[in-house]
């Protein structure tokens, strides 16, 4: 064990990184680095045991409704760790597919509905007649967010008392066109519809790192006792 080690699980990295979103863990290991640390991904896939909380760090990407099909029948077996993990206020990032599956459902095109963990009060719907892609900008607590989306997912909240937007919306449509809101924060969750990746705005990614050393200084002293 190494004090100077941060170990990320990327869920599902070979299904779901269909717009490139494995940039955002790239990003992180650059700027970990620049501070003396090395850092350790570990794919987390089909059929994989997984225990959040041996990691300092859990990122989820996007996907087509394929990929989320078949990630979604393989994923409950993780909600209990993922549920405390994120309940624990633990940081994690999710990018448009891995963000939806932590809702209770996405209903797709067709009319099937993928069912998510149900770990946070949302849920998303498919509309073809409203694809939203484009260059965004939004405003978060670490300042202007410029990335880029590409869906038809529109997510929206079932409790608004309990979840928060990530940023409020100047261009682009973010979780859907009414509500003018991008992605979610609760408490050190994230979640996001930000490709391009979202972590190029390094406002965002500083931020990211300050919570991934404070939970690896935790999970750290944890294992010392």
């Amino acid at each position: 064990m190494t004090d100077k080690l941060i170990k990320i699980a990327y869920l599902y990295e070979d299904l779901m990184n269909t717009y490139g979103d494995s940039g955002d863990v790239k990003i992180l290991r650059f700027l970990l680095k620049r501070q003396g640390y090395t850092t350790q991904v570990d794919n987390i896939s089909l059929g994989d045991e997984f225990d959040a909380f041996d990691y300092d760090f859990i990122f989820f990407g996007g996907g087509q409704d394929f990929e989320q099909t078949v990630v979604a029948k393989d994923l409950p077996r993780h909600k209990e760790t993922l549920e405390k993990y994120i309940n624990g206020g633990n940081p994690m990032l999710t990018i448009c597919g891995g963000y939806q599956l932590m809702g209770d459902y996405y209903k797709t095109n067709s009319g099937v509905t993928i069912k998510g963990l149900g770990i946070l009060p949302l849920h998303t719907v498919f509309k073809a007649d409203k694809r939203m892609i484009g260059d965004t900008k939004y405003m978060t607590e670490w300042g202007e967010v410029i990335a880029f989306e590409n869906h038809s997912g529109q997510t929206y909240f079932d409790d608004t008392n309990k979840l928060h937007p990530l940023g409020r919306m100047i261009e682009g449509y973010g979780n859907n066109p009414q509500d003018k809101e991008e992605g979610l924060r609760y408490r050190n969750f994230i979640g996001s519809y930000s490709h391009g990746p979202l972590l190029k705005n390094v406002n965002v990614a500083n931020a990211i790192v300050e919570l991934i050393l404070k939970r690896h200084q935790d999970r750290i002293s944890a294992l010392a006792k």
